[in-house]
């Protein structure tokens, strides 16, 4: 079933600001939350949609390539809702609906189900790199291995940060949760409200002594084999993102996203013109008086195409479908091949003679039929 487009998910325009898609979450969310649909297997999906949903539009990168390319272009980065547990949810849900109001609405817990741990460490960073793709890889698309030197989770401490295992405490003021509960009386009563613990800063636990390796920190500047799938029709300057592939976070915080630029390598003959290739043959005079069979490269190998006798220079031939296919249609360019007649520029003096015999002819005096495209026409048709 494919997916449904994230604007309609959240109930929002293309044009909302991030404060509406922020407001329209929290509205989905709290709407189809499981707590409240107890065993509704639809509500929950429709809560991970909407999660799903949120990750794309709340990030201005990954929000932009959805707005272009919509879901393809995101290239592996949306999970779907079958990619989701409600875990990763409820652990990021303090940042979008505050510790107090999401405790208090869904009956405490500080947006954790049964009490849990809250998520431990600071999220990584995003990282960018560019990625340099042929002509044939554009066309069909390709998957690529490429090394990147990143911040990488600490063998040595297994991104704790800590010397050991007995080296992690549990915090004492919040008791592990990550959140300190204070009631103050007031004319309407007692009043509760929970915040992020001072001491642990929401983690749960503390470090007591630092892995050396890392120095604390759970990470290293390291190196890793990134396995990118790139789909058919990229273009240059198209943004790909790759959901945790970024900088691992510190002390076992969720790792950023890698954000792929496509670049693309020149071809030798052809020249990319959004779906459609377009490849300029140079035929002799003769060839164009007489006709011929020509070989064109296109972009997966060569072509024969006929080039019929009195060709006039400029004559634009259409390969139906051999350009680049659409990242989110089944939409496909086509090869465009543009004429250019080759004017000699020295001659011998028996080739003069042969030519001067010729120019009184009427048959070489310029006869355009009315029916022939100007060369405006040509131009828009070759690039439309």
């Amino acid at each position: 079933m494919s997916k449904r487009d994230y604007y309609e998910v959240l109930g929002v325009s293309k044009g909302s600001s991030q404060d509406e898609i922020k407001k329209a979450y929290r509205k989905v969310a709290m709407q189809y939350h499981p707590d409240r649909n107890p065993g509704d297997k639809a509500a929950e999906e429709k809560f991970k949609e909407a999660a799903e949903a949120y990750e794309v539009l709340s990030d201005q990168d990954k929000r932009a390539q959805y707005d272009r390319f919509g879901h393809a272009g995101l290239s592996g980065n949306g999970r779907g809702p079958g990619g989701y547990n409600t875990d990763d949810i409820f652990s990021q849900f303090g940042d979008i609906f505050g510790d107090d109001i999401f405790g208090s609405f869904f009956g405490g817990g500080g947006g954790r189900r049964g009490g849990g741990q809250r998520t431990r460490g600071t999220r990584g960073s995003n990282l960018r790199i560019k990625l340099k793709l042929n002509y044939e890889e554009i066309a069909k698309g390709v998957t690529k291995q490429i090394k990147v030197k990143k911040y990488v989770s600490c063998n040595t401490c297994s991104g704790s940060g800590a010397k050991d295992k007995g080296s992690i405490q549990t915090c004492s003021t919040c008791g592990g949760s990550g959140q300190v509960r204070k009631v103050t009386s007031t004319f309407l009563g007692q009043m509760q409200t929970v915040t992020t613990c001072p001491t642990c800063n929401g983690e749960g636990s503390i470090v007591t002594a630092k892995c050396t390796a890392c120095k604390g920190e759970g990470r290293v500047y390291g190196e890793e084999t990134v396995t990118l799938e790139i789909p058919a029709g990229v273009q240059e300057g198209m943004q790909l993102s790759v959901g945790g592939r970024g900088n691992a976070g510190e002390r076992g915080g969720p790792p950023g996203d890698l954000i792929v630029l496509i670049e693309e390598e020149q071809h030798k003959e052809l020249h990319r013109e959004g779906l459609n290739v377009a490849y300029e043959l140079h035929i002799s005079f003769t060839d164009a008086v007489f006709g011929l069979q020509a070989e064109v490269p296109t972009i997966d190998g060569k072509a024969r195409i006929k080039i019929p006798a009195g060709t006039q220079s400029g004559k634009i031939f259409r390969l139906k479908g051999k350009g680049f296919p659409a990242v989110n249609s089944y939409e496909k360019g086509d090869q465009l091949i543009y004429v250019s007649v080759w004017t000699p520029q020295h001659l011998s003096s028996e080739e003069k003679l042969v030519l001067e015999k010729l120019q009184t002819s009427p048959n070489f005096k310029p006869q355009p039929e009315k029916s022939d495209k100007s060369f405006f026409d040509k131009v828009k048709e070759m690039f439309s």
